[in-house]
């Protein structure tokens, strides 16, 4: 999973400093294209060393990839009632988070989303992100084939509405609901 907390309000120096990054990155996307831009160009842009870029992001893809929401979502997930079937614990759980949550409608993010869904390495990188988010809600909903197959299903309808969110337009809360609609139907 993926989008990132902008609604904070940004105040310290690190939180300046990894702002000014992310939009320094964010430019230099837009002018040359993902994998064209290296770290060099975008600490130099942000007057920063690039000893302080990988203080603040690990890589590069990381300025794209941040997720602070999942371990909301696994919480909202293992707080569903044991006796429910796990596909739906999981689509209830996940549901519950977003709507707990504002929408993101900042162009900034949904410009992150459009260069992940256009970066075929990006897009990878989304997955095997999601892979790991996609494990620990196995976890939260118990052992088995099922709850495996339920934390898949919940994972790819939420990628799939975030990525259709990013390439086009509309209100991304509502796509969510509507791929996780397709999952709740299927539940039945």
């Amino acid at each position: 999973m993926l989008v990132t907390n902008i609604w904070h309000v940004t105040s310290t120096k690190t939180e300046l400093t990894r702002a000014r990054l992310l939009a320094t990155a964010l430019e230099l996307f837009a002018e040359q294209g993902y994998e064209q831009t290296t770290v060099a160009q975008i600490a130099a842009r942000a007057s920063v060393s690039e000893m302080t870029f990988f203080r603040y992001f690990p890589a590069k893809e990381d300025l794209l990839l941040d997720d602070p929401y999942d371990p909301l979502m696994v919480a909202a997930v293992a707080q569903q009632p044991r006796d429910l079937p796990p596909l739906t614990r999981a689509v209830r759980g996940i549901r519950a988070a977003w709507h707990s949550l504002p929408v993101p409608d900042s162009a900034d993010v949904r410009n992150r989303v459009r260069i992940i869904a256009n970066t075929p390495s990006l897009r990878a990188s989304m997955w095997r992100n999601a892979a790991e988010t996609e494990q620990v809600i196995a976890q939260a909903l118990g052992d088995g084939l099922a709850s495996r197959v339920a934390a898949a299903a919940a994972i790819a309808a939420l990628n799939t509405a975030l990525l259709e969110w990013g390439l086009g337009s509309g209100d991304l809360g509502e796509l969510i609901d509507e791929a996780l609609d397709v999952l709740e139907a299927s539940d039945d």
